[in-house]
This record gives C-alpha cells, sequence and structure tokens, in this order.
C-alpha cells in the first residue's frame, strides 16, 4: 500500500531558489545544457517491481500457508535489496490475504528501520513496528529461527517512547547475535547477522574483525547460493571500507545480473568502483538505477533511489572534470518535484548543488545556497544532510572575501552537531565534526593564524580515521586531508602539501582536485618526476575536460616529453 502522495508547499523563497540554481548552473560552464549520451533522461513511469521481475533466490519456507511462501520470499527478497518501502507493502499484502502469517508482521516491523541508513522511525512508526511484532508473537511462530527473528525485531522496538535510535540498534544487534547462534546454518538469518555486524562497524573501534566477521559469513553462504540477494548486497557493504574495496569484485560484478529490474542492485556496485577511483563505472552503473529508479514509486512520490544514483553519478563526473554533463544531471534532478519523505532524499538533494560549487571551485555559487530545500522534506531529522550545505555556504564566504556569513556557518554546524548527538547520532556528528573543523581551520587562517589552521584541519584528518564512509554518500564534500594539502600551498609549503594530498588519495583515489593539487605541489617542491606522473594521472582521469587544469597538465608533459605518448588521456 502506498502512502497518500503530500501537496508540495511551493514558498516564493522556493521559487527564487530555483530559479538562482538553474541560472546559476547554466552560468557555470559553457554551452546548453543537455542530458546527451552518458545519462537517461527517462519520463516518471511510477510502478513497483511486478510478481516474476527477478530479484535473486530466496527460500525462507516460512511457516505460513503455502500459497503464501512464494509472496513471502519475494517480499524478503526485496528488503534484502533495501527496496523497504516496496518490500513493506508486499509483506501488507500478504497480512490481508494470509492474516495468520506471523512472519509478514515480523516483515512490516523490520522494514521500519534501515541499519545502514540514515533513516530514523518516527515515534508513529515506532509504535506501529511494536504493534506488528506483538501481532506476530501473537501468532506463536512455528520454528524456533522464525521465534529468534521476532525476538530481535522486538528488541528494536521497546520503549517506543523512550530509547534512541543507536540504543535499539544495540539491542537489536545483540538480538541477531543469538538469532544466529542459534541457527547459523539458516542463510537468511545468517545475512541479517552479517548486516547486523556492518551496523555495529559503522562506530566501532574494532570494525575490521567486525567486516572480516560479516564477509566471511557472507562469502560462505554466496558459494552455496550466488543469487542470494542478501549475501551479494550485504557483501559490497562489508567491502565498501578503506583498502577492502578490491576483495569481492566477482560478488559486485554478479549483482545486477541477478536483479536487473531494482535500483539499489543496479546502483551497489558502484560504491565499490568509488572506492577505485573507477568513474566510467560509476556512472554507467549508476545510469542504470535512475532509469530503473524513475520506473519506482517510494511511498507515493519519486522513489529517493533515483537521487541516490544520479548523486554517485554528478560525484563521477564531476572528477572527470565533465562539468557539462554535471550540470545536466544536476539540473535533472533539481527539475522532479516530489521526493519520497526520506534522509536519503534530503541528503541528496543537498548535497548535489553543494558538490557542484565545491568541486568546480565555484565560490560565489556555494556562498548563496540555501538549506533545507526543497523544504517538504524531513531536515529536522537530517543534520548531517543540512550542514552539507551549511559547509558549502561556510567556504564559499570565506573564499569571496564574508568572513561573519563563514563564521555563522561554522556556528551553525555546530549546533548541527550538537543537535545529532542528542539524538543519538553518533556516527552523523562526527560527519558535521568534520567539516566544522575543515571550515574553522579557514576561518582562522583567514585571521592569519596558520598554526591553528593546520591544527584544526589535522584534527579533521585525524577524526576522519575514526569512521568508515557512509553508503549514503560518494564522497566528501571536500576531504580533510585534500584541505590540508590546500592550505599548505597556501603557505608555500609544497612538500607538506603534497604529503597532504597523497594521503587523501589513499582514501578517496582518482579525485580530481587531489591529484592536481599533488602536481602542483610536487612541481612546487621541486619533484619535477613525481609532478609528471600526477599531471599524467589527471589526464588518465579526465583528460577530455575543459577545466584549466587539464590544458596545464598538457603544457607540462608536452614540454617535458620524450616523444612517447603513454599516459596521456586524450
Amino acid at each position: 500500500m502506498s502512502a497518500k502522495r503530500i501537496p508540495i508547499r511551493r514558498s516564493p523563497i522556493r521559487r527564487m531558489l530555483t530559479l538562482f540554481l538553474w541560472l546559476a548552473i547554466a552560468a557555470g560552464a559553457p554551452g546548453t545544457a543537455q542530458a546527451g549520451t552518458d545519462h537517461a533522461s527517462l519520463h516518471d513511469d511510477h510502478q513497483v517491481i511486478k510478481e516474476g521481475e527477478s530479484l535473486g533466490r530466496v527460500d525462507f519456507r516460512v511457516s505460513c500457508a503455502e500459497a503464501t511462501r512464494p509472496a513471502f520470499d519475494r517480499a524478503l527478497g526485496l528488503m534484502h535489496h533495501m527496496m523497504y518501502a516496496e518490500a513493506r507493502a508486499a509483506f501488507e499484502e500478504i497480512i490481508e490475504k494470509d492474516p495468520e502469517c506471523a512472519m509478514a508482521y515480523w516483515g512490516v516491523a523490520t522494514t521500519l528501520f534501515q541499519p545502514l541508513w540514515g533513516t530514523r522511525p518516527s515515534t508513529a512508526e515506532l509504535k506501529r513496528g511494536g504493534n506488528m511484532i506483538q501481532k506476530a508473537k501473537k501468532l506463536e511462530p512455528e520454528t524456533k529461527r522464525e521465534r529468534q527473528l521476532v525476538a530481535a525485531t522486538e528488541a528494536f522496538f521497546r520503549d517506543p517512547e523512550t530509547a534512541d535510535f543507536r540504543t535499539r540498534m544495540k539491542r537489536w544487534i545483540e538480538a541477531m547475535e543469538t538469532a544466529y547462534q542459534a541457527t547459523p546454518q539458516d542463510h537468511d538469518t545468517a545475512v541479517l547477522y552479517a548486516l547486523s555486524r556492518l551496523a555495529l562497524a559503522q562506530t566501532a573501534e574494532n570494525r575490521a574483525a567486525l567486516l572480516d566477521e560479516a564477509e566471511a559469513v557472507l562469502r560462505e553462504i554466496y558459494e552455496q547460493e550466488p543469487a542470494h540477494p542478501g549475501a551479494v548486497h550485504y557483501t559490497i557493504h562489508a567491502t565498501d571500507a578503506d583498502g577492502r574495496a578490491r576483495r569481492a569484485l566477482d560478488i559486485v560484478k554478479s549483482y545486477g545480473e541477478i536483479a536487473p529490474q531494482v535500483p539499489h542492485a543496479l546502483h551497489m556496485p558502484s560504491h565499490i568502483y568509488v572506492r577505485l577511483g573507477d568513474w566510467p563505472q560509476v556512472i554507467a552503473w549508476n545510469r542504470r538505477s535512475a532509469a530503473a529508479a524513475l520506473k519506482r514509486s517510494g511511498e507515493g512520490a519519486l522513489s529517493h533511489h533515483y537521487p541516490h544514483a544520479t548523486d554517485y553519478m554528478l560525484y563521477a563526473y564531476l572528477q572527470q572534470g565533465k562539468d557539462d554533463k554535471a550540470r545536466a544531471i544536476l539540473q535533472e534532478t533539481l527539475a522532479k518535484e516530489d521526493f519520497q519523505r526520506s534522509f536519503i532524499s534530503a541528503f541528496h538533494l543537498a548535497a548535489m548543488p553543494a558538490r557542484y560549487a565545491v568541486e568546480r571551485r565555484k565560490w560565489h555559487e556555494a556562498s548563496s545556497l540555501e538549506p533545507r530545500q526543497p523544504d517538504y522534506l524531513p531536515w529536522e531529522k537530517a543534520e548531517w544532510a543540512e550542514g552539507m550545505t551549511w559547509f558549502a555556504r561556510g567556504l564559499g564566504n570565506l573564499h569571496t572575501g564574508n568572513l561573519n556569513r563563514a563564521q555563522e556557518a561554522e556556528k551553525t554546524l555546530r549546533d548541527l552537531r550538537d543537535r545529532a548527538k542528542s539524538a543519538g547520532d553518533e556516527n552523523f556528528a562526527t560527519y558535521i565534526e568534520i567539516d566544522r573543523l575543515i571550515l574553522a581551520g579557514w576561518i582562522v587562517h583567514a585571521q592569519e593564524n596558520p598554526d591553528e589552521a593546520i591544527q584544526r584541519i589535522r584534527a579533521a584528518g585525524a577524526l576522519e580515521g575514526t569512521i568508515e564512509k557512509h553508503p549514503v554518500t560518494p564522497g566528501a564534500l571536500l576531504p580533510p586531508y585534500e584541505a590540508l594539502g590546500d592550505l599548505f600551498m597556501k603557505l608555500d609549503r609544497p612538500a607538506e602539501a603534497l604529503e597532504a594530498y597523497r594521503k587523501s588519495a589513499e582514501i578517496w583515489p582518482g579525485r580530481y582536485n587531489t591529484v592536481l593539487g599533488a602536481a602542483r605541489a610536487a612541481l612546487a617542491a621541486g619533484a619535477e618526476e613525481n609532478a609528471g606522473d600526477h599531471y599524467a594521472e589527471l589526464l588518465r582521469i579526465a583528460g577530455n575536460s575543459q577545466r584549466p587544469g587539464i590544458a596545464e597538465a598538457k603544457r607540462y608533459l608536452d614540454r617535458h616529453s620524450d616523444g612517447s605518448e603513454e599516459g596521456r588521456g586524450d
């Protein structure tokens, strides 16, 4: 069942903002904005994934009526694909047809919280989940594994008006460990256990061990059942971490084959290709995902899987220096008007305009961005998403000489950090604090305190090392070590800048501004061979770009050419 479509409130500010953004985008690069051949421009034709469309293979053998089992497997498959709204609707349909199926109530409840996402259940959703799980218990599931899974979800929904999200997740994680130990041979229990390990790893100090355990559990299932959506999907999350991206490329490549109509399945391989700096693959997978998402409804509106895909595409185009393509995908996304009301929608609709300005170093554009747009999205639960806009605004105002407004943005980031922490979102508070420290460092640099500036941005880099990239984002708006390299270049300390860019590239490979910064730092430090390597890498990544840095790289390599064309990107 889809939620009722909510009318959009169009304020004069919203209309003015949209007009401003479009004018800014149009002025940002030469030529007419067109979708071109590098991404799909598709009509909006909402539908759900139909029965018979491939979701992979789930064989739960639920203890409900025999006729219910295929529908239950389909609903559970959707949940393993993290198509939570569609999974919920599928479980609800089962309840209508087979109200004695206890695990259908468990399914509805379990889709109301998403362990790896930023979505937080409302008080009403917490009460609903609790009611659903009590109905499941009352119907007394027949098997031990079903009772254990019901108990795990029940642990999350206890105390609907008091416990914070992190406490609930801790209880679910502990209960999933109990369920797994009771029935380790059950594939669906095992993949949910692995998912709980991934959720715990987001904030744990021993995250490498947790990721190793999750990956091992999932690999064993994959070897037995290579089309299991949970085994494939969660393996990608287990390897979407520093230094792990090449560990499961065989599984990564299989995802689009087992679920070719599922937007999130078509998107997920790009998590790994972002980690590898393979921008053509990021674009190709997300082009398919965006096209599939346009055919899906997200609770009565455009699915948040659409901006999830287009933000990743935008990020990749910007690393390639294809600003016209980036502008086109941004325009196409902003032209949509009715997005699913979720943290994911809020995050990407804040991040995309911010990325487009900051990655191109267009500081006047960044300084004029408006937070909380569109205004109908759940910004009150999206502190990190709102913080993306304030971070970009702060950088924009700082670089255009408006120190007071930059300081206001830094204060707002501090407030958003504290709000996230109070809500129990420690990881979101950490992401906000990383950005705040970068902005604070540039502010004190503007106040002629270079040592304090270095200290603050170094602190941002150290903090980045305590937490993994969140699955919602393709990458940082401005990575801290890239920012530190930029600062050292401003201070005429190129050797230290080169080391900072090197550290940034270890975490975020293939970034245009990191590679260009490293080339300039190496040249300024007298390391000409190193500079040539970085300029050649830049041409490999973005050789057809019209940005000035590409012309700079070509001039340098032409002057130092030995007659070989190796490494030229065009």
